[in-house]
C-alpha cells in the first residue's frame, strides 16, 4: 500500500522523497500537490497520510513539527522603482504604504496597518484573478504589488517582475503535519527522514510524536565505555595519595595480633 505525502506550492519534497525510496523501496511514495486552503482537510479526510504545510494550520487532532521559515518578499513590475534597490537589502513595509496590494489586506496585517488606501478608504476592488499566475500578470502590468513567501515568488517568477525582501512582515513557516491518531511506523519513518536520522539510527534517538518535546538520546555502547573509563581514572586518582601500610604490618590488622615486646 503506498504512502501519500501532500505538499503546498513552493515546497520541494524531492530530497526527502529520494531518501524514502532508498529506505522503503517496498512502499511507494505518492506526492500530492495540495492547495494551502485544503491542507488540513486532506489530512482529516485521508487523502494524504502526511502533509508539508504552510502555517498557520488548524491543529485540531493534528500533530505538527515546524521545519523551516520563509522570508517574505514584495513583487512588483520590472519598471517599478523597487527594481533599482539592492536585491539583498530589505524594504521596510512602511515604504510600501502607498502601494496597491493585489491581495486581501488581512493576508498581510503588517501592510494593512500602514496602508494609505486602507486608512483613507480609497482602496479599490481587486480585478478578477483565478490564481497566483493571474495575480502575477496584474503585477507585471503595473496594477499593484504582491507580498509573498520567497518560495512562492520564485515559483511564479517572470522576466517582467522583480522581487525584494521585506522588513517588518513576519516570516512564514513550513511544517510537517499528520493526524495524531494515525502515527504509524511509516509516519515515524518519514519524521526520521526530515529530522536527518540515518537508516541505522534507532527511533529512540529522535522521537517527536504529537508535538511533544524530543526524548533524551540513549547512551551508545561507546559512550558507556568512555564513562566507565572516566570513573576508573577518577578512582585511581583518588587513591593515589593514600598512605601505604608500614612494612611487616597488614592494614587493619586486629590489635594484639603481633608479637609482644620483651619487658
Amino acid at each position: 500500500m503506498p504512502f501519500s505525502l501532500g505538499f503546498v506550492a513552493g515546497v520541494t519534497p524531492t530530497k526527502w522523497a529520494r531518501i524514502w525510496n532508498e529506505r522503503r523501496p517496498d512502499v511507494p511514495l505518492d506526492l500530492v500537490r495540495v492547495d494551502a486552503a485544503e491542507q488540513a482537510d486532506v489530512l482529516r479526510d485521508g487523502r494524504v497520510d502526511m502533509c508539508l504545510a504552510r502555517l498557520p494550520i488548524d491543529r485540531q487532532d493534528l500533530s505538527v513539527i515546524a521545519l523551516y521559515r520563509e522570508v517574505p518578499v514584495v513583487v512588483a513590475a520590472k519598471d517599478h522603482e523597487l527594481a533599482a534597490l539592492d536585491e539583498a537589502e530589505p524594504v521596510p513595509v512602511e515604504d510600501l504604504a502607498g502601494e496597491h496590494l493585489l491581495q486581501d489586506p488581512e493576508a498581510v496585517p503588517e501592510w494593512r496597518a500602514v496602508a494609505v488606501e486602507v486608512q483613507d478608504g480609497s482602496r479599490r476592488t481587486l480585478p478578477p484573478m483565478r490564481d497566483l499566475d493571474d495575480a502575477m500578470e496584474q503585477v507585471a502590468a503595473g496594477v499593484g504589488i504582491l507580498i509573498l513567501p520567497h518560495s512562492l515568488a520564485r515559483l511564479h517568477s517572470r522576466k517582467d517582475v522583480v522581487s525584494r525582501p521585506v522588513a517588518g512582515v513576519a516570516d512564514t513557516e513550513i511544517a510537517l503535519a499528520w493526524p495524531t491518531a494515525n502515527t504509524t511506523d511509516d509516519v515515524e519513518t518519514f519524521i526520521g527522514i526530515v529530522r536527518g536520522r540515518t537508516a541505522a539510527s534507532s527511533r529512540s534517538e529522535t522521537v517527536v510524536v504529537r508535538g511533544e518535546p524530543e526524548k533524551k538520546v540513549k547512551k551508545t555502547a561507546k559512550a558507556k565505555e568512555a564513562a566507565k573509563a572516566a570513573r576508573e581514572a577518577a578512582g585511581k586518582k583518588s587513591h593515589g595519595g593514600t598512605q601505604k601500610p608500614a612494612p611487616g604490618r597488614t592494614r587493619n590488622a586486629p590489635r594484639g595480633s603481633g608479637k609482644r615486646r620483651g619487658r
